[in-house]
C-alpha cells in the first residue's frame, strides 16, 4: 500500500479505519480547493519515537484556518495531542503526518462559509522525499517557467491546498524536462522557493534565503536551519535573492519536512560549487540528524516524545 502503517484515520476527534476516510465528491475543498493542511515527521530516536516541533505545526495549522476564515473547534494542544494519539493508534515507530482541514458537503458555489469544516489527521511511512541518495549526492534542479503567486492574490503564509496547484505546475515542468524540482521565482524575478520546499544559498559561509515577502511559505524547518546555522556560528541574512546569485553560490540546498536539508548539485545544468553536497548543508545535516535522533541535545525543545 502507498500509505504503509495507515490503519487508522483520525476524524473530528475519533478514528475510522482508513478505507472509510473518504469525502463526498459534491464537498467544497474538492471544487474550489478549500483546504489546509500540514506535513509533519515523527523520527525514531534512541530515547522513543519523536515528533519534530509537534506544537509549531499545529499552531501554524491554526493560522492558515484564520486566514481562510476556517474555524475549527480544536486548541493548539488538542491538535497535538491528536497527532500523538494518531501515532499510537497506528502502532508506528516513526512517520509522516498529515493533518487537514477541509471544508465539506453542503452547498456549491464560490461562498463557502455555509460548509462544514471537517479535520482529519492520517501517517504513514514515507522515505526520503527526494530520494535516499539526494541527502548526499544532492539533486538537479531548474528554474521555473512558472512564478509564485503574486502578493494580494494567494496569502503565501497559508499552507492552503489551492496554493499547490502553482506548485504542482512547477513540479510537472522539472519532471518532465528531466530535474528531480524546480525553482520559482516571484513576480518581480526575485527567487522564491522550491515547489514544495524552502531554499538556502551559501556564500563565504554566510547562508542567505528569500524572505516571507518573497511569496514563501514560513517553513517550520527553514525557522530551524536558520537557528542550527547560527549555532554553528554562520550569520543568516534574510534577503531578496536575484537568479543569477544561485549559479555563483558556494551552495545551494533545500528545507522541508519531507526534503529535509537535501542539497542542490546543478541548477538549469550550471554545477554549483563542487557539484556535490557542500560543507555547510553537511553539517547541517549532520546537527539536525543527531538531534531528532537522540544523539544530541534538544537544546530548543523542538523534540516531543510519542510516549
Amino acid at each position: 500500500m502507498a500509505f504503509e502503517g495507515c490503519k487508522k484515520v483520525w476524524y473530528n476527534g475519533k478514528f475510522i479505519d482508513f478505507d472509510n476516510a473518504k469525502v463526498h465528491v459534491l464537498s467544497h475543498a474538492l471544487h474550489y480547493g478549500t483546504s489546509i493542511f500540514e506535513g509533519e515527521r515523527c523520527y525514531k530516536s534512541k530515547n522513543g519515537s519523536v515528533i519534530f516541533r509537534i506544537d509549531e505545526h499545529s499552531q501554524r495549522l491554526k493560522n492558515s484556518c484564520k486566514i481562510y476564515r476556517m474555524d475549527i473547534p480544536y486548541s493548539v494542544e488538542e491538535i497535538s495531542k491528536a497527532k500523538i494519539n494518531c501515532i499510537k493508534e497506528n502502532k508506528l515507530e516513526e512517520a509522516y503526518i498529515r493533518p487537514l482541514v477541509i471544508r465539506g458537503f453542503h452547498s456549491l458555489g464560490v461562498n463557502p462559509m455555509e460548509c462544514p469544516i471537517d479535520m482529519y489527521i492520517a501517517v504513514w511511512k514515507w522515505g526520503k522525499y527526494l530520494g535516499e541518495e539526494a541527502l548526499e549526492q544532492g539533486v538537479d534542479v531548474k528554474v521555473a517557467t512558472w512564478s509564485r503567486f503574486a502578493p494580494n492574490t494567494f496569502p503565501a503564509l497559508a499552507k492552503c491546498g489551492a496554493n499547490y496547484m502553482n506548485s504542482q505546475l512547477i513540479k510537472m515542468e522539472a519532471i518532465l524536462d528531466g530535474y528531480v524540482e524546480g525553482i520559482a521565482l516571484d513576480t518581480t524575478g526575485y527567487v522564491s522557493e522550491g515547489s514544495g520546499e524552502n531554499l538556502f544559498v551559501v556564500m563565504d559561509d554566510v547562508l542567505y534565503t528569500p524572505p516571507l515577502g518573497a511569496s514563501v511559505l514560513p517553513g517550520i524547518t527553514r525557522d530551524s536551519i536558520i537557528k542550527l546555522a547560527k549555532d554553528l556560528g554562520h550569520d543568516v541574512v534574510e534577503q531578496i535573492i536575484p537568479r543569477e546569485m544561485l549559479y555563483i553560490a558556494d551552495e545551494v540546498f533545500f528545507t522541508g519536512t519531507a526534503a529535509e536539508i537535501t542539497p542542490i548539485r546543478s541548477i538549469d545544468k550550471i554545477k554549483i560549487g563542487e557539484g556535490k553536497r557542500g560543507p555547510v548543508a553537511e553539517k547541517l545535516q549532520k546537527e539536525f540528524f543527531d538531534i531528532v535522533e537522540g544523539k544530541k541535545e534538544d537544546r530548543h525543545g523542538w523534540l516531543t516524545f510519542v510516549k
